[in-house]
């Protein structure tokens, strides 16, 4: 009777230790990859407490990163990614995206229908706007005098030679290497892509980083004076250190937009929906814009923001400069053209 007590106890004891890992199991969850420094902390903990979906979250520096680890993974693992626009095509013609159902979107009514429909992903069918920018030149006028640096060519000077950021990507880039000789930022001719190179080697010496982590932190250490930045990254390090300034070049600033996609094999369909939704609301997408200093693409959302956002001549910009940004498109099969000088740049060869 003692031994059959016994087993009737630990048969009890094993049933109380499975139910918490089968709750944990039958736990609703979205598992997100997005860049670093893109949706704060509190804002997902609320949709948790909202929804009971659990986020988790994990992030990536480079369009190149996230493109090479969900091409890696056949697109599982993921349930919602955020990559550049001009990235999405790329995705889609590679069967990696899973087309929209925007019927699961009512806050998609409040975004500004300039920014859909793009060339990119006509009736987005794949994709959905979740902010926008755009990258210029980051001065900090403590080291430099803004009003001597006008163009993209700038950067080039001898004078700042290794106190010189720019974003860790490709396009990007190579749009300024482009854009100095005169070419379009979304050339997709070979031997205009390398004449940019040669000009992007004479440039390497002044670069102390590529980063897009965080390039904010850099210029606010004062470990570079100039760059190539993102527009928010500077609002949001002006803020700190009102010595950083924001330059727009004459050439025109580099337009740019991340979106809202859903891996083809995306495991948590309807959780991915529910967060794009809630993060598509006025006053989410606001606080998002307001923290990181990104553009919303809500029109609703400038009710939610501060003036100086609202009115910032960075984050939204003026009609004239608005006239001259190049945003950012896919340049199809010369991506390889790209990312095979890409490599010899960053490592010097």
């Amino acid at each position: 009777m003692k031994k059959q007590y016994f087993l009737v106890l630990l048969l009890i004891a094993f049933t109380f230790l499975l139910i918490p890992a089968c709750k944990k199991k039958n736990k609703e969850v979205v598992n997100v990859f997005n860049w670093a420094e893109y949706i704060s902390e509190d804002i997902l903990e609320n949709f948790e407490k909202e929804t009971g979906i659990q986020v988790i979250y994990s992030t990536y520096d480079s369009n190149e990163a996230m493109y090479s680890k969900v091409k890696l993974l056949d697109g599982l693992g993921y349930d919602l990614l955020f990559p550049s626009n001009y990235y999405i095509g790329k995705m889609i013609n590679d069967g990696l995206l899973l087309p929209i159902d925007l019927s699961k979107l009512p806050n998609l009514n409040e975004v500004d229908k300039a920014l859909l429909n793009q060339s990119y992903d006509k009736g987005n069918k794949y994709s959905v706007p979740f902010m926008w920018g755009i990258t210029g030149i980051a001065v900090n006028s403590k080291f430099i005098n803004p009003d001597n640096v006008t163009s993209w060519s700038d950067l080039w000077n001898e004078e700042y030679k290794g106190k010189v950021i720019v974003q860790n990507d490709i396009r990007e880039v190579f749009h300024i290497g482009l854009a100095k000789l005169g070419y379009s930022g979304n050339s997709t001719d070979p031997k205009e892509i390398e004449e940019a190179y040669n000009e992007l080697v004479k440039l390497y010496p002044s670069i102390r980083l590529f980063n897009s982590d965080s390039p904010k932190v850099p210029l606010l250490n004062e470990e570079v004076y100039i760059g190539l930045v993102w527009g928010g990254e500077v609002f949001m390090a002006a803020k700190e250190n009102p010595d950083i300034k924001f330059v727009y070049p004459k050439e025109g600033a580099i337009g740019w937009g991340d979106s809202y996609v859903i891996p083809a094999k995306a495991e948590n369909v309807d959780n991915a929906y529910k967060l794009i939704n809630y993060l598509l609301r006025p006053d989410i997408s606001a606080r998002i814009s307001e923290e990181y200093g990104y553009s919303s693409p809500s029109l609703k959302s400038k009710e939610f923001l501060p003036t100086d956002i609202a009115e910032s001549v960075i984050l939204y910009p003026p009609q004239e400069e608005i006239n001259k940004i190049e945003f950012q498109n896919d340049v199809f099969e010369s991506i390889v053209v790209y990312e095979k000088f890409w490599e010899k740049l960053k490592t010097g060869n």
